[in-house]
C-alpha cells in the first residue's frame, strides 16, 4: 500500500470516529474509503477490516461517555447480547448476500427517521420512557437482533439506527441514547470481528493503523457531544441522517 493511500484511509477513519461518537453513521465515511483504497481486496476482507477501527473507536467513545453520562446497563445487556449474535450471523452471510437488497429499504427508513425527528423538536431533549420494563426488554431484544444482523452483513447507519430506537421508541434523551448505543455497537462489532476472523477476512495491520485515527476522532467527538448535551447530539443526528440518505440513495440509483 502506498503512503498516500494509508494517509487517505487514516483521515477517513479519524473523521468516521468523530461522527460516529456523536450520532452514529461513521461507516458512511470509513467503509467507502476502504472500498476505494483497497479495492483489489475481496469484499469480506474489506468488511472485516472495517470492523477493527470501528470497535476501537466505539470503545474509546463509550469510555469517554461513561465518565460523564451513565448509560443504561440493563438496556445494554438486553440489546447487546442479541445484537452480538445477530452480527455473527450477518457476517457469515456477508459474502453471499446481495447488498442492493438493503439500499432502497435503508433509504426509506432513514427518510422516515429524519422526518420524525425533525418534526418533533422536543424529542430526546429529556427522558420519557414509553413502555413497561417487560415490553421495553422485548423491544430491545428484537431490535438488537435485527440491527446486529444488519451490522454484520452490511453496516452503514448502524449507530444512527441504534440511537433512534433508544430515543424514538424507548424514550431516552439523545445524550444517554448515544452513550448506550456505543456499548451495543461494541457488541455488534465484536461479533462481526469474531466471524470474519474465523474465515481469515481481516487485514489486521491496516485495521490497527486505522484504529489509532478512529480512536482520536472518537474521543474528540464524544467530548464535544458531552459538552453540547442532547441539543447538539440531536443536530448532529439529523445532519448525519441526511448525509446517509444522500449517500445510500446515490449508491442505489447508480448501481
Amino acid at each position: 500500500m502506498s503512503v498516500t493511500t494509508a494517509i487517505f484511509l487514516a483521515l477517513a477513519a479519524g473523521s468516521a470516529g468523530f461522527i460516529d461518537a456523536m450520532a452514529g453513521g461513521g461507516g458512511l465515511i470509513q467503509l467507502p474509503a476502504l472500498l476505494i483504497g483497497i479495492s483489489d481486496k475481496p469484499i469480506p476482507m474489506i468488511l472485516g477490516t472495517n470492523k477493527v477501527p470501528s470497535i476501537f473507536g466505539t470503545s474509546s467513545a463509550a469510555f469517554a461517555y461513561f465518565k460523564k453520562v451513565k448509560p443504561d446497563l440493563r438496556a445494554t445487556l438486553y440489546m447487546g447480547v442479541p445484537a452480538f449474535l445477530g452480527s455473527i450471523m450477518g457476517a457469515r452471510l456477508a459474502a453471499s448476500f446481495p447488498k442492493d437488497f438493503f439500499r432502497p429499504l435503508i433509504v426509506v427508513l432513514l427518510i422516515s427517521v429524519a422526518i420524525y425527528t425533525w418534526k418533533k423538536p422536543d424529542l430526546g431533549m429529556n427522558e420519557h420512557l414509553r413502555f413497561s420494563p417487560r415490553k421495553q426488554h422485548f423491544l430491545l431484544l428484537l431490535c438488537g437482533t435485527v440491527i446486529g444482523f444488519y451490522d454484520g452483513i452490511f453496516g452503514p447507519g448502524t449507530g444512527t439506527f441504534l440511537v433512534f430506537i433508544l430515543v424514538g421508541l424507548v424514550g431516552y434523551a439523545f445524550l444517554k441514547a448515544s452513550a448506550t448505543a456505543k456499548l451495543v455497537n461494541i457488541a455488534t462489532n465484536f461479533g462481526a470481528i469474531a466471524s470474519f476472523q474465523i474465515t481469515g477476512h481481516i487485514w489486521w495491520k491496516l485495521g490497527l493503523l486505522l484504529a489509532i485515527a478512529n480512536v482520536t476522532g472518537a474521543i474528540i467527538g464524544a467530548r464535544l457531544a458531552i459538552r453540547g448535551g442532547s441539543p447538539l447530539v440531536r443536530k448532529a443526528f439529523l445532519l448525519v441522517t441526511s448525509i446517509l440518505i444522500a449517500k445510500v440513495g446515490y449508491d442505489w440509483l447508480i448501481n
